[in-house]
């Protein structure tokens, strides 16, 4: 999320906790004819706004561990004194380690907070490559651990690669953290919220892309397959599909958010973050979920 958006957000929220007005009832807007349906919608539970509004994940270890949300509420006060006030989607490797992507209003880097399977945090910090956008929406963990995707906003035709930092040893919270590869996209994709692997070449992502030109559907949940998984050496291509669109229900009408994604292998739960407008990001914004078939 830009900051000029991300400051509109704050502004709304604060608004609202004092708004009091009835909900304009309004219809989602349908799904167009021809639009792939793998992803069968089975249920949702209520996002709050404060703590569960940018992204999730499902953490493996510990075992039992719930699913790990970020949202505004989550910042820590000492990280966003020193600016870093935007927290996207997060993602965890499967042996515990749970990594948040944070931006700030300038500068020239982006950073990621890691915690550790015992609850140790440290921070990582990226230094941008020439034309690389500030902003820090997502991360998504490949299957063996050692690398790590990342997105920018905007009309983008690539994803970044970075080594997982905690996980892969060539990794130090007292280094930078390099981008070592690209995924090249056969097709562009606009505003991409979230990802995460379904497999080891296999990519779900949230888009929460306003047009529609470039799928003929609007906020699209897409599939990215890759020719081969990441491996910190050489780009790779990735071929996307628009599946459907994520689901646009709420009292209120207006402007929707999609936001973060997870997929839950031992389930195969894909859960997504879709903020409702207005008045009602208080009160019926969602974590929906989905099966495939």
């Amino acid at each position: 999320m830009p900051a000029s958006a991300r400051q509109r957000c704050h502004a709304v929220l604060a608004g609202l906790v004092t708004l009091a007005t009835a909900a304009v009832v309004s219809l989602a807007a349908p799904t167009p004819a021809g639009a792939a349906d793998i992803w069968t919608e089975t249920g949702s539970d209520r996002a709050d706004p404060l703590t569960e509004s940018q992204g999730l994940t499902s953490v493996e270890v510990p075992a039992g561990s719930p699913n790990h949300y970020t949202g505004i509420g989550t910042i820590p006060l000492g990280l966003s004194s020193r600016g870093w006030n935007h927290v996207g989607d997060p993602d965890a490797s499967y042996n515990g380690y749970s990594i948040e992507p944070y931006q700030r209003d300038s500068g020239n880097s982006k950073m990621f907070r890691v915690r550790a399977p015992g609850g140790a945090w440290s921070e990582y910090v990226h230094t941008l490559g020439a034309g690389e956008a500030l902003n820090n929406s997502w991360v998504a963990v490949s299957p063996d651990g050692q690398w790590m995707l990342s997105g920018e906003w905007g009309t983008m035709t690539r994803l970044l690669v970075l080594p997982t930092p905690g996980v892969n040893p060539s990794t130090s919270p007292s280094a930078n953290l390099p981008q070592v590869a690209t995924v090249r996209l056969d097709h562009a994709v606009r505003d991409v919220q979230g990802c995460d692997f379904s497999g080891p070449t296999t990519l779900l992502c949230s888009s929460d892309d306003p047009e529609g030109s470039l799928f003929g559907i609007t906020k699209p949940l897409l599939q990215i397959d890759l020719s081969a998984a990441p491996n910190g050496t050489a780009d790779v291509t990735g071929h996307v599909t628009a599946l459907r669109q994520l689901p646009l229900r709420s009292s209120c009408s207006g402007a929707f958010e999609a936001e973060g994604i997870d997929y839950d292998r031992r389930t195969g739960t894909l859960r997504v973050i879709v903020i409702s407008p207005g008045f009602c990001v208080l009160t019926d914004s969602k974590t929906y979920k989905f099966s495939r078939g």
